[in-house]
Formats: structure tokens, sequence, C-alpha cells
């Protein structure tokens, strides 16, 4: 028999997008109910494509103390794909474990909301038939270290006859640097269970990091929620086609309602006769290039300058990263769907041939040499920053929060270009 379904995860409904209000009130607006439609495209989606199931892989809600606008939203869209005759099976993970507070309390019989106690398989059956077994585990608590994947059946321990095994799980596989390690596991572990596809949520990414015996897949995030490299670019859902018990498909499908994106330039390509309208035109041209690749939605943008270049000095003048922000926010005025700049972000540096200044037996070479050691010794690196932060001037404290290590390294690395800038521009020289 052949039958589809929708896998989604990390929903985080009713996000609430802290910070971007700064960017844009219309921006904010936007993103405000984004997390909520996107939802509402899953729905649509599993209906229109009517698929027999629907897998939630954890992260509903944005915390433990889940809204009720959150919750009501999603009751909602439970409610109408019940009406349609379609399953809901949902585990929850770190961001919304058991024991948060719920504003909704009775569900729609066709909804399995998964314990935390012990793995249960819920038949999923067709015209009488069974076509597959759910299996799912949820969070009891936010820090869950454990391997859960080691709960669900072995290898050889159930019946062909429950049709495709499904294993539904919030959790980390392998090493993922841009997420907290919660209830870590290998492809290994995974590969030892009697799963046929593995419906995982957690990693913001969407991915396929096997693509059978079994199958191991991430749907991603169903919209992104900043910048930071794991939220950017499309975020949607997982569509499955199962043939008899083997998987036929795995598509991707955007339901995503506003886009980040990211992207750079490096000043040292255009020349030393080029000035801040150059630059302009450069960013501008990299804006409409984003928007064509993300046509259909609501664009985020997040700018950085980088290179050496003459550019360098005149992007260090008071006021002119802001203004130039500014003015390239005014270019898509009125644009549909909207462009908005969340930042941009100046990293050029001065025009220095530190190899030169390197070999050289002077303050200039000790200052240099001093600020790269600090910059690669994790320790040194961070008592500089227990030293300084009480002291930070309130706009690096406002753009930096609390730096990261590699905020550090490139905070190290600006102050000692600026250092170098203002030494070698002071320096005597021979007549």
């Amino acid at each position: 028999m052949r039958f589809r379904f929708v896998h989604a995860a990390d929903l985080h409904l009713d996000t609430p997008f802290e910070g971007i209000a700064q960017v844009s009130p219309e921006a904010a607006a936007l993103l405000r109910d984004a997390s909520l439609k996107a939802f509402d495209a899953v729905v649509d989606l599993a209906i229109e494509r009517e698929a027999a199931f629907v897998l939630l892989g954890g992260d509903l809600y944005d915390g433990a103390e889940r809204g009720v606008r959150a919750q009501l939203r999603f009751l909602h869209g439970v409610e109408r794909l019940a009406a349609r005759g379609i399953r809901t099976f949902v585990v929850h993970g770190n961001h919304d474990p058991l024991g948060g507070w719920p504003a909704v309390r009775q569900w729609p019989r066709e909804v399995t909301m998964f314990g935390s106690q012990e793995v249960v398989g819920v038949p999923v059956e067709i015209d009488g038939r069974r076509v597959a077994t759910v299996f799912g585990l949820s969070y009891g608590r936010r820090d869950v270290t454990e391997n859960l994947s080691l709960r669900f059946p072995r290898a050889g321990e159930l019946d062909r006859a429950d049709g495709l095994k499904i294993g539904l799980l919030h959790c980390s596989v392998g090493d993922q640097p841009d997420h907290s390690p919660y209830s870590p596991c290998s492809l290994a572990d995974l590969s030892r269970a009697d799963i046929d596809y593995w419906a995982l949520g957690h990693i913001h990414r969407s991915a396929i990091l096997r693509d059978g015996g079994p199958w191991v897949v991430y749907p991603g995030n169903t919209q992104g929620r900043s910048a930071k490299p794991a939220e950017t670019g499309a975020k949607g859902v997982m569509l499955v086609e199962v043939q008899g018990t083997g998987i036929c498909s795995v598509e991707p499908i955007s339901v995503d309602v506003v886009r980040f994106a990211e992207t750079s330039f490096d000043v040292s390509t255009i020349g030393e006769d080029a000035d801040l309208g150059t630059l302009r035109a450069e960013l501008l041209r990299q804006a409409v290039t984003a928007r064509e690749k993300n046509a259909d939605r609501a664009l985020l943008l997040r700018t950085t300058v980088l290179g050496r270049g003459s550019l360098h000095v005149d992007l260090a003048s008071p006021g002119a990263v802001t203004d130039l922000a500014r003015d390239l926010q005014e270019s898509f005025s009125g644009a549909e769907p909207p462009l908005w700049w969340e930042s941009l972000r100046d990293r050029t540096l001065p025009q220095l041939d530190l190899n030169v200044v390197r070999s050289r037996d002077d303050f200039s070479a000790s200052l240099l040499t001093l600020a790269e050691a600090v910059a690669n010794d994790e320790v040194m690196r961070d008592e500089l920053a227990r030293l300084l932060i009480p002291s930070a001037p309130a706009d690096l404290a406002r753009r930096y929060g609390a730096p990261s290590g590699e905020d550090m390294t490139h905070l190290l690395e600006e102050a000692a270009l600026e250092a170098l800038d203002a030494l070698e521009s002071e320096a005597p020289t021979c007549a």
C-alpha cells in the first residue's frame, strides 16, 4: 500500500524574536506571527497532500512556560488535521519538556502525545490494515543527557507485520557544534534499533544523515529564528512517500514565512579608489541577488563587510556604518516581499603588511605577537574577557553581550590592528 506522511520538528511556536524590533517594527510584527503561520502551512501541506499522519519531533513551543496563544494555535492545527482523518504524533524536547504548563489538556483522539517513561509503539491503520507503527519518547525534563535511542526496540525484536517502523525522537546525532548535546547518540546506535525511519528533531538544519537501512532524517525547524548559520536559508518539513515498508522519497518542502540570509563583501576586491558610494552599490547588488534566490519570502539580511582596504578608514568614521545601513534600508522601502537589514557589520582591516611588522624588532612587532598569542590561547582569552567585560563601553556590551571565544578573537585582532594603524601612522619617517 502506498501512503505518505509529513515529518516536522522544532516549531518553536510564538518565538518572541527579541531584538528584531530594533531593526524594524514591521519586521518585528511579521516575525511575531511567523512561527504560527509556518505551522499553519505544515497543516495545509498535510491536508493538500492527503498525508496519513504528521510527525512532530519536539520543541513545539519555545519554552517550558509555553504561551496560551501558541497552545491554542497548535490545538486549532491538530483539530483541522483530525477533521480530515489525519493523525498527529508528538514528542516533546528540551525546550518544551513534559511538565510545562498545559493550557490545553484535552486533545482530539487522533493526537498521540508520547510520554517520557518508556518507548511506546502506536499502530497506524489505513482501511483496516496496519501500514506503520510509530515509536516515540518525550523528554521529562529539559536537560536529558541519556542516549534515549538505546531504549527503542533492538534489531529483530519486532514483527514485520508492524509495517513501516518509525522512531520519533528529539536528539543530537554525532558532533553538532551549533546545538547543545541533548540525548546524544551516534548513527551506529540508531542503526542497531529495529527502526526503518528515524524522524528526528533538535537540529535546525535539514539533513538526511542516512538514506536507508535505516533512514535518519532531520527536517530542520519550520521557521528561522535569527541570522546565525544554523537558522539561515529555507526552513520547512520532509514529505515522505512510502510503498509497503519501503521509503520511496524524502522531499524537503519550505513552509517558512520570513527567511534569514547572510552575505559578505570583501573591500579588497574593488580597488583603492573605491568610496562609500561604490560600497553601497555593491551591497545593493548583493541584496538584489539574495531577493532573487528567496523571491517569495520576506528577507532579513545580515551583511558583513570585510577585507583590507582604504574603505576601512571611511567605515570607521563615527556613524558611517549606521548611516550606510539606514540608506540601504531606505532603498528597499515598500518592497514586496519586504527586505530588511538585520545588521551591517564592519569587519574591515587597515592596510598593513603584517608579515613586515612581525619581522621587525620594535614595539609594533611585540604588540602584534602578544595579541596573536592571547587570541590563540583559550585560557588567556577567557581571563581577558573576565577582566574587561565589567568596564566595557555600553555600545560594545550591547554588540557582543557575553562574548564568545570567536568574538574575543575578533576583538583582539581588531584592537591590535587599530593600535598598529595608530602606531604606524605616527611612526617617524627617515629622510
